[in-house]
């Protein structure tokens, strides 16, 4: 079934209002699957898809580290690369009201509010990356700078 109207989200609003280049990819999904399977619905390989955390860190503020999907975050380098003694991750629940996303659709772009936001560097070496496009259902492939200047975010070393 064809969709007549693509529904933009806000992360889309804000590369187009900052002229930004990307493509969008959709699926259809009905509720949350991880990065990996969503790779594999979309034949993309998994090094260039990239999974968006949130954490809290003991200063009580909020951090996004965006990795790729088949890595881990590694919190003691994610809290160094932030200033804090250590980050740990947000429950579930939570994820909507910090972030205005809900699991499996939040992206780095557009949040509720700008938190410091890492990339793991190695996404520097990638053509392009594809992260949420802020829905479920939707992927969004750019380059690892367009999305570092949208998320207002820097690179680094992150993941074990």
């Amino acid at each position: 079934m064809a969709k007549n109207k693509e529904i933009k989200t806000n992360a889309m609003r804000i590369l187009e209002r900052e002229k930004i280049p990307f493509t969008h990819y959709t699926y259809e999904c009905g509720e949350f699957v991880d990065g990996l399977q969503i790779a594999d619905k979309l034949n993309l390989p998994y090094e260039k898809v990239y999974k968006t955390l949130v954490t809290v860190g003991n200063s009580k503020n909020y951090f996004v580290f965006v990795i790729p999907i088949d890595k881990e975050l590694d919190l003691k380098k994610a809290a160094k690369s932030v200033g804090e003694k250590s980050v740990s991750m947000i429950h579930v629940k939570d994820i909507n009201a910090v972030t205005g996303y809900i699991r499996g659709g939040c992206t780095s772009i557009g949040m509720k509010k700008q938190y410091v936001t890492r990339i793991e560097e190695s996404a520097k070496n990638l053509e392009s990356m594809i992260v949420s496009g802020g829905r479920i259902g939707s992927q969004i492939e750019l380059k690892p700078d367009d999305l570092c200047k949208a998320a207002r975010a820097e690179y680094a070393d992150i993941i074990f």
